[in-house]
């Protein structure tokens, strides 16, 4: 599952790709895949995308540091270098260079990546953001960001509207009988949806997205005489959600690595 859709498992398809030897790569938001089911497990090869949700902010379209997974047999083809944990002379634990492409340097030519290019700073963020959460931190941050979403959608709905999908994550799509008017009325609280959608209007919350928020947006969908209460709202979603349907949530633990865990405890709460 993606941000913008509604989810899928891809498991069958995925399958049958691989049967004819295709190399299946998914796109995926960090974010999302905190609750959402690892590509891997639904059998990809190859997951990618963007490190932005992970604590940077959005710049205008970037820069923001990408991701790039593969499975044990592709790592050689993989672009850039990775890194290791290794011991150095005195046992201590130190990182090292454990593979690069040689085209790099000795056939540039054939080389898949641009060692000149690097987006660190950019990865060094996103990567302590998941130091400074956790995996519990995180979990509560992307529940945040798909409640408030669920509270948007069921208000929606409650005001007459119609959603283009039955899941989501963190957008929704909906459809408006005047879309011109309503893309209008959002600028004049400061606010964009996406407008290349036909007869709708994408929306997209964060974990900067506020209770005000998801009440502007009720305002400009609905009308100021809206009539939603986000509390109850909020009590109906959490006795009866299925934005995420149980096959597509995450089982497995994320960010195991001792250097995600070792600054938190379990009853540690922010």
């Amino acid at each position: 599952m993606g941000t913008t859709g509604e989810a899928h498992d891809y498991s069958a398809l995925i399958g049958e790709l691989k049967s004819r030897k295709i190399v299946v790569s998914v796109a995926a938001d960090f974010m999302a895949l905190v609750l959402l089911e690892a590509p891997g497990e639904q059998g990809a090869d190859i997951v990618f995308g963007s490190a932005q949700r992970f604590g940077v902010p959005m710049g205008y379209g970037g820069p923001h540091a990408a991701f790039f997974a593969s499975r044990d047999e592709h790592k050689r083809s993989m672009p850039g270098r990775i890194i290791g944990v290794s011991r150095d002379a005195a046992g201590n634990t130190a990182l090292r260079m454990a593979m690069q492409t040689r085209e790099q340097y000795i056939r540039r030519e054939k080389a898949n990546s641009n060692i000149c290019t690097s987006q660190v700073l950019l990865a060094n963020i996103a990567g302590l953001y998941a130091v400074y959460h956790g995996p519990t931190g995180l979990k509560r941050i992307a529940s945040r960001i798909h409640r408030l979403n669920t509270i948007l959608a069921a208000g929606l709905q409650n005001g007459g509207l119609k959603l283009r999908h039955r899941s989501w994550f963190d957008t929704l799509t909906v459809e408006v009988a005047d879309k011109a008017a309503v893309l209008s009325r959002a600028l004049s609280f400061g606010i964009n949806l996406r407008s290349d959608i036909h007869q709708a209007v994408g929306i997209t919350l964060d974990e900067t997205t506020r209770r005000e928020d998801v009440q502007a947006l009720f305002a400009i969908l609905l009308g100021d005489a809206h009539g939603q209460d986000i509390d109850k709202l909020d009590v109906a979603v959490a006795a009866d959600s299925q934005a995420i349907p149980a096959a597509q949530q995450r089982q497995g633990d994320i960010l195991t690595h001792p250097v995600f865990n070792r600054h938190h405890s379990e009853t540690e709460t922010r």
